[in-house]
């Protein structure tokens, strides 16, 4: 085996620090030694006799795994063997229906399941933390990180903030002070509380309260020996130009609590929405293609279970020739019957057994796939069986609803235009940035001064100066401040860099909308070309497999009466098991095509009578929202004041058949289709 250089380093590194550990593990003490004199010795000490130093030498190399509190799951622990053609044992048929399997899928599967390809590892082994579950949703709604905001991580840009701090000092200070330098010793005190709130038009306020104490020494000349002072402030800011208004708060989140280059303009509480209604939207596209893979799988079980039956009858009707051949042939033989005719016959036989044992391994393999992906074990003890027969109608949908529910209803397009008005309103808070920043600031504080803290406002100095807070609350100590301040880098070029990137990603949205969109209309163009032609061919099939069961039926005759030899009979009874097969096998793949035209317009969920939905809300905002309705209710008219928002959310409520031409009748509601198609009765596997 050979290794690359940079593993060579790695392993040397690695054999460096393990050299390392082990002289410091090897470098002991005997009991009575302290670790002083063991440091200091140069004559390094065991433990016990191990001079080799085996045990460390083994736990440094080898791979630990994490002790963590979690319980085997019961379908993995406790599965049944696997089923083989080496079994033949009678086992419990389990007569399971598509809807039953589907069920299954949805109740078992928190971690959504695909498909995996032959030889390749699923996405649950391979990349776990990107395999997709029913909690992605929530965990999208929770994050707290930049980029990754949730709508609560989003809001807390809002919540109010409380700080508050309390300090006490003393300091012993020398202080060249007349003939000779003396020590001046001083105690003080601090406290300061503030709190704070952003509102969500950008606007913030904040209120603080400071109080500090300094007690010096009797001798310093002070008018207050042991004073108090502290003041009372409140501010107010407002963004007046860039990052200003309530659109930009709500789709950048607080100006003022952003970081140039880091945050962006991704971090407000739209943005957040979007962001969750995205992840959403791509939790419907695994469950969609769980359900898609769930009923490929069942169909194809369904048809493994008809080419058994059609193997395992023909392999009863190639015994029944070698038989007949083997009886023939013991006989003395026959006119028209050659003794290669019984080894011909007894080649085809073995011949279809083989057939037969392929296909009921086929039928073990397809199980275990449709257990795979519902969330069953390996084996239960039962024996999953389709009970649902495939439709043999023909179906002939609309072309102009099926691509218009398509370009309507597809996930995909959905979530690209989430991300096109993601994009859109993110441009928009990016082009304010792009302005100077003047925000208007203002504060006003009362301050004051005191010998005392609290008290009855008695002693030697005047009133006003006797407590600190009698002091402040006299109001006699007033102060304010108003202004504007003024902030701009000069070129703004990370302003534009911004504002440029974020239009090169929306026109680059807008094109993939429209590429998604040519692709989808492929799709179901392709869907409806493997519908006509999975549909077609299984009559053909039928007609072939009717036809080929006839001409056995009158090549046995013939044979019986030696005007046939076995070889003609042998080759119509392989023609009939293959057209059988194709027949079953084409008429599988017609209502799978059905399945994939469902998938790829969009309707697979109501198509197999799933629904998903959002939960419910917090009582909080039940009652928020009842506020607002009300206050909306009782307000009072101002039309000449714009304060209607922007819509982006489009309504969701339409129907297909509302894209019709305007004035045009409703189409008549068609009866069920005839069956067009002759079936023969559902034969049951033979017995093993």
């Amino acid at each position: 085996m050979s290794i690359s250089n940079s593993q060579a380093t790695r392993l040397r590194r690695f054999g460096s620090a393990s050299r390392r550990l082990l002289q410091r593990l090897a470098v002991g003490s005997v009991l009575g030694t302290s670790l002083l004199g063991c440091a200091t010795d140069p004559k390094l000490k065991y433990l016990g006799d191990d001079k080799e130093l085996s045990y460390y030498k083994t736990a440094a190399t080898t791979i630990d795994y994490p002790a963590v509190d979690t319980q085997t799951s019961q379908e993995a622990a406790y599965a049944k063997r696997p089923r083989t053609v080496f079994d033949r044992e009678k086992e419990e048929v389990w007569e399971i229906s598509l809807s039953q399997a589907i069920q299954l899928a949805i109740q078992n599967n928190s971690i959504i399941r695909s498909r995996t390809v032959a030889g390749a590892p699923s996405t649950i082994l391979s990349s776990a933390d990107r395999a997709p579950s029913s909690y992605d949703p929530a965990i999208q709604e929770t994050g707290v990180l930049f980029g990754g905001r949730g709508i609560s991580g989003a809001l807390a840009a809002f919540d109010a903030q409380f700080q508050t701090s309390m300090t006490f000092g003393q300091s012993k200070l020398p202080v060249n002070l007349g003939a000779t330098p003396v020590r001046r010793d001083t105690d003080s005190g601090l406290l300061d509380t503030s709190l704070s709130k952003t509102f969500g038009y950008g606007g913030s306020i904040a209120l603080s309260h400071s109080m500090s104490y300094a007690g010096v020494d009797p001798n310093t000349a002070l008018a207050i020996g042991n004073s108090y002072s502290g003041n009372v402030r409140a501010e107010y800011r407002q963004p007046l130009w860039a990052g200003a208004g309530a659109e930009f708060t709500r789709i950048a989140g607080p100006i003022s609590q952003s970081f140039g280059g880091l945050s962006g303009v991704n971090q407000g509480v739209v943005i957040a929405r979007i962001n969750q209604d995205i992840t959403l939207a791509d939790f419907e596209a695994s469950v969609l293609l769980m359900l898609k893979d769930v009923e490929d799988l069942y169909w194809e079980l369904y048809l493994r279970y008809r080419e058994y039956d059609t193997a395992v009858t023909n392999r009863n009707s190639a015994l029944q020739s070698w038989r007949e051949a083997h009886r023939i042939l013991e006989a003395g033989g026959k006119p028209g019957f050659k003794p290669s005719d019984e080894a011909q016959a007894r080649d085809f036989y073995f011949q279809s057994r083989s057939l037969a044992e392929t296909a009921l391994s086929n039928i073990y393999s397809a199980e275990i796939a449709l257990r795979r992906i519902v969330g069953l074990s390996v084996n239960d003890g039962r024996m999953m069986r389709p009970s649902d027969e495939p439709t043999t109608a023909a179906f002939h949908p609309s072309w102009e609803i099926s691509l218009t529910e398509a370009l309507t209803q597809r996930v995909e397009l959905r979530r690209q235009k989430w991300n096109i008005k993601s994009l859109e309103l993110q441009l928009c808070a990016a082009e304010s940035l792009t302005n100077p920043r003047l925000d208007f600031v203002s504060g006003a504080q009362a301050d004051g001064l005191g010998h005392g803290l609290f008290g009855d406002g008695t002693g030697p100095l005047p009133g006003a100066f006797r407590t600190a807070y009698g002091s402040i609350a006299s109001g006699n100590f007033p102060g304010w401040d108003l202004g504007l301040e003024f902030t701009m880098p000069l070129g703004f070029r990370a302003a534009h860099a911004q504002v440029r990137n974020v239009e090169l990603r929306l026109a680059k949205a807008r094109d993939m909308l429209q590429a998604q969109e040519i692709d989808i209309s492929h799709e179901v163009a392709q869907d409806f070309q493997n519908i006509a032609v999975q549909y077609t061919t299984a009559q053909s099939n039928f007609n072939r497999f009717r036809a080929a069961r006839e001409r056995v039926q009158l090549f046995r005759a013939e044979v019986e009466a030696g005007t046939k030899t076995f070889d003609v009979l042998l080759r119509a009874l392989g023609s009939q098991a293959e057209a059988e097969v194709a027949y079953y096998r084409s008429l599988t793949e017609y209502n799978k095509a059905i399945v994939a035209l469902h998938y790829h317009k969009g309707t697979l969920l109501p198509y197999d009578d799933v629904w998903l939905g959002e939960s419910d809300w917090t009582p909080e905002a039940y009652r928020d929202s009842l506020r607002q309705a009300w206050a909306r209710t009782h307000g009072r008219d101002a039309p000449h004041l714009d304060t209607k928002p922007a819509e982006f959310v489009a309504q969701p409520s339409w129907h297909a058949q509302e894209y019709a031409a305007p004035n045009s009748t409703p189409p008549e509601p068609t009866a069920p289709y005839e069956t067009e198609v002759e079936l023969p009765p559902r034969p049951v596997p033979a017995a093993k």
